[in-house]
């Protein structure tokens, strides 16, 4: 049985009736089942409320076009309530329903769907489309030439080419700045990008600055907190909203608390680090690097003055005059986790606590690299900055060949070559442990500051196959400053190079392709929190849907050519082109997709019809050929 003819469901609100409920509400939760998936004779919920199961009846509703309706009321009772489908089939066998797809077995608690009753992300989240900058290489203002050096800094043109190997490549030194960056937001607009990420901005003895001297001033360097301040309310004027970075795991081994306790013991700020001999001269960094010292988050005082209440760091560039709209916590993963200790939860719910004290319209991200699910449950960080649901498996789909690659931090050597299969599987693996709303609130990025470009590797003609579904999947989107430009790098280091702004026109057609793809994304609500459901996975296409009741979009992405047979209830309607050059043909079967490779195509759908919801258990449109309740036909089984 293919992935089409699945019954669905997701946390869109096709499926769940509020997705921001308290505590003791109760929601709704529908199930879809097509027809040619066979008769199902009973649909309970399962949830577990305190690690205990509980079953829920649910009741039919009705059919519509070629699909069978169930709803269930489900009482919220955690903070993070998880609930699966356990169907029983005309033929008396079962099979259960979870985030992961389809299964005969019994399934894990951690691959539910998930209703939160956490406070919720601000409602434009779903619709943004980050656009990050490094700020030493996006744009230099004239100012920036009457400013003196610090020591540790070399001096670079701005048409250098990056140190990206060897001990000066975190001191090169071109001096972009925020001011810089103000200039150039018309080009911003000329994407259509809805979010501007900042790395970090304060005073620190590197390029990349997560080295932190201070958490108190901008880097006067960028221009200072007046830099800071005009830029956001320049953004904040063009609809812009903007983000900075932390670093909570660590700070610099210059900054002023760590110098302050630094062979100091007894010092107020001892507490803040792990210090490992009595004299305090050793002590714990970030991955055994000695200029970022650790920081140590049982220490009451640390938490007052960095996270916690209205006169934190967290706090204060939050609030006016700078109003940052929300924070990328740098390896969040890593934050409060030393030996013994695993403080992250406490760590981030008290940074939300705060953010929700200055601001709630704000926006928590957090750095995580790898399998991100069990800190990414809606307590606290709204999404993760994370490679494995989306990046990695992309780029082993559209990447040449098994080319010779820092594979982000894997010890591979080489990208690895993937199919579509595998990309399915690999997303399906790492995002659908995410709560809906964690979906829709992480990063769908294809490099940024840390990673090589993926244009470097990329097959000919990928490049709008993968921005496109950066801008089509749920997540948010992001690009990183200069993938418009066609830039390419082999690595971290190297994939920070210089916005080369004189070659604007040059670039025209890719920074074209970015704009056409981005306002594709912002254009169409059903792309900005619509539920997705998988029509087709094959080696090299991958077909899905994003749905609502007033609009759909059909997505293709091929590597390859294609010639893909859907049948009748895949969707309604007839496909209406939005991007790309997909054939889209119906005929009595259904519908006949076919095109060449490398492509994106996009087509605009008809809004998924629903049953009136309002007498759950009364049939209220039935098709007449079939009936709720049958007792005839096949099941197909799971």
């Amino acid at each position: 049985m293919g992935i089409v003819h699945e019954p669905h469901h997701d946390g869109s609100p096709l499926y769940v009736s509020d997705a921001t409920p308290r505590l003791g509400d109760r929601v709704r939760v529908r199930v879809r089942i097509p027809s040619a998936f066979g008769p199902v004779d009973v649909v309970r919920t399962r949830s577990n409320p305190n690690h205990e199961p509980r079953f829920t009846m649910a009741s039919p509703v009705a059919v519509v076009e070629g699909w069978e309706w169930w709803e269930a009321e489900i009482e919220v009772e955690n903070l993070t309530h998880g609930y699966r489908f356990l169907f029983t089939l005309a033929d008396g066998s079962n099979c259960w329903l979870n985030a992961t797809g389809l299964h005969t077995i019994e399934t894990l608690d951690s691959e539910d769907f998930k209703i939160l009753a956490h406070p919720a992300p601000p409602e434009w989240a779903k619709a943004s489309v980050m656009y990050q900058v490094f700020p030493d290489r996006f744009a230099r203002s004239a100012d920036a030439a009457g400013r003196e050096l610090p020591a540790w800094a070399e001096q670079a043109q701005w048409s250098d080419p990056v140190t990206h190997v060897g001990p000066h490549t975190s001191t090169q030194f071109y001096g972009g700045d925020l001011k810089g960056i103000e200039q150039h937001l018309d080009h911003l607009e000329r994407l259509g990008v809805t979010m501007l990420y900042l790395t970090p901005v304060f005073p620190a003895r590197s390029n990349h600055r997560y080295d932190a001297l201070s958490f108190d001033e901008v880097d006067p360097l960028l221009g200072g907190d007046a830099a800071l301040i005009a830029l956001v309310h320049s953004a904040h004027a063009r609809g812009l909203r903007v983000i900075g970075d932390l670093t909570s795991n660590h700070s610099g081994d210059a900054h002023e608390w760590f110098e302050a306790s630094h062979l100091r013991p007894g010092t107020p700020e001892s507490a803040f680090y792990y210090w490992l001999d009595a004299e305090q001269r050793e002590y714990a960094s970030w991955l055994g690097v000695p200029s970022l010292p650790k920081f140590n988050w049982n220490s009451p005082e640390l938490r007052a003055r960095f996270i916690e209440g209205p006169d934190s760091i967290v706090a204060k560039w939050l609030a006016p005059p700078y109003s940052l709209d929300g924070w990328r916590i740098d390896v969040a993963n890593m934050t409060g986790r030393h030996l013994t200790d695993d403080l992250n939860a406490e760590v981030r719910g008290i940074i939300r606590r705060t953010m929700i004290e200055i601001n709630p319209d704000t926006i928590l991200l957090g750095e995580s690299t790898n399998d991100a699910t069990s800190d990414f449950q809606g307590d606290a960080w709204h999404g993760a900055m994370t490679y494995a649901n989306f990046t990695r498996p992309v780029w082993g789909w559209l990447s040449a060949q098994e080319r010779e690659s820092s594979y982000f931090g894997l010890p591979f050597g080489r990208i690895p070559s993937y199919t579509g299969e595998q990309v399915f599987a690999a997303h399906r693996q790492f995002a659908h442990g995410f709560p809906w709303r964690v979906q829709l609130s992480t990063m769908n990025a294809l490099d940024t500051h840390d990673t090589p470009r993926f244009l470097t590797h990329a097959i000919d003609g990928a490049q709008p196959v993968a921005v496109g579904l950066s801008m089509t999947m749920p997540g948010i989107p992001v690009v990183f400053a200069g993938d418009e430009f066609g830039l390419v790098g082999d690595d971290g280091e190297h994939s920070r190079t210089p916005i080369p702004w004189d070659q604007v026109d040059a670039a025209a057609p890719t920074i074209d392709l970015y704009s056409d793809l981005i306002h594709l994304r912002t254009g169409h609500p059903a792309l900005n929190g619509g539920g997705m459901r998988w029509l087709h996975v094959g080696r090299e296409v991958l077909v899905f849907i994003r749905e609502t009741a007033k609009e759909s979009v059909l997505v293709i992405a091929a590597r390859g050519a294609y010639d893909v047979s859907l049948p009748a209830h895949a969707f309604a309607g007839m496909p209406r082109p939005l991007y790309g050059h997909a054939t889209a043909e119906r005929g009595g079967a259904g519908i006949r997709l076919s095109g060449s490779g490398p492509s994106f195509s996009a087509f605009a759908l008809p809004g998924v019809a629903l049953p009136d919801f309002s007498a759950t258990g009364t049939v209220l449109e039935v098709e007449p050929e079939r009936s709720l309740r049958r007792t005839k036909g096949v099941a197909r089984g799971c």
